[in-house]
């Protein structure tokens, strides 16, 4: 076969499935009811954890479903039904809420536990693809996931049926995120091994240069300022009185003095480069927070201030260093 035309007929092949799924995805709003906000209401009062199970692609997803959770705050792993079944249900306590997943809604093994779960007075929330199923029907709380279509060509494999499936569950845990006013640090807390963590967790004053920073008075010289930037090597510096910051001299300021003055380049001052009530930024705060405030006013540094005297320097690129 003509490589162009396999090439073409699975390009078409990938944006029919793209069409079909975000169609399986957007159509979950349709489908909810009261009993999603319920769902979420019982598993914020619940003193125990959120247990996920399923079987087969219901239970692949179901395990990223759990980890999501469990990192933004609800209290989840994954519990494999049939396992269950064989000992594993040891892992709940009455405390516990089971979110039980299945397309179908009649999984044998999600079924056989079913009773198992509510003798132990377990709350049972049901995701499954169809209402009249047995999963739906023995639910405290369920959640439609029904689709019109699988994305595989066969309507064999589960395609749109797992993104929805996941889709609701993600919807679940933000939901769950809102009402618990889960913030970044909260999130990084649970991350602190990656770089995502080390952003969310650094400081200011953990990134910031702190010694021998590049100071002159306002009344100092052109050529004072120059040598005071050349040894500083942030390229800027920054005029004080009595560590009180009076102004920002960068590189930029210096261009800019010298295109709009007339004045012979020595015979210039501090004050009369430096921009005055520069940008500051209290060493206690995120390193994120500062890299967005930079970003955000297009600036390449902030003065760090503590008692509003000046302890330190903060560049962009110092941020850029814990991504």
């Amino acid at each position: 076969m003509n490589k162009n035309i396999v090439l073409n007929n699975s390009i078409n092949i990938a944006k029919e499935v793209f069409e079909i799924e975000s169609k399986a995805v957007a159509n979950l709003g349709n489908l909810l009811t009261e009993d999603f906000a319920k769902a979420v209401d019982l598993v914020l009062q619940t003193k125990g954890r959120l247990v996920i199970s399923g079987m087969g692609k219901s239970g692949h997803i179901g395990v990223k479903i759990a980890a999501t959770l469990a990192s933004t705050g609800t209290p989840s792993f994954f519990m494999h039904p049939a396992e269950a079944i064989h000992g594993d249900l040891g892992m709940l306590t009455k405390h516990d809420v089971l979110l039980a997943i299945s397309n179908s809604g009649e999984s044998e093994e999600i079924v056989r536990i079913i009773p198992l779960v509510k003798r132990m007075g377990i709350k049972l929330i049901g995701m499954a693809g169809k209402e009249n199923s047995t999963l739906a029907k023995e639910s405290d709380y369920f959640l439609n996931i029904a689709i019109e279509k699988e994305a595989c060509p066969l309507q064999l494999a589960p395609m749109s049926s797992t993104t929805a499936t996941l889709a609701m569950g993600d919807a679940l845990a933000a939901a769950l995120m809102q009402q618990r006013n889960f913030q970044p640090e909260d999130f990084a807390m649970f991350h602190p091994g990656g770089s995502l963590g080390k952003k969310l967790l650094t400081r200011v004053k953990d990134i910031m240069t702190s010694q021998n920073l590049p100071k002159v008075r306002s009344d100092s010289s052109f050529q004072e300022v120059i040598s005071t930037m050349t040894k500083g090597k942030l390229g800027l510096c920054v005029v004080t009185k009595d560590e009180k910051i009076q102004g920002l001299i960068t590189d930029g300021d210096l261009r800019r003095a010298l295109e709009r003055t007339d004045k012979q380049r020595f015979g210039l001052l501090a004050e009369e480069i430096m921009t005055v009530n520069p940008k500051v930024i209290n060493l206690e705060e995120m390193a994120i927070d500062a890299e967005s405030y930079m970003l955000e006013h297009k600036i390449n540094e902030l003065l760090v201030v503590e008692n509003e005297k000046l302890v330190g320097v903060v560049q962009l690129f110092d941020t850029g260093n814990i991504s």
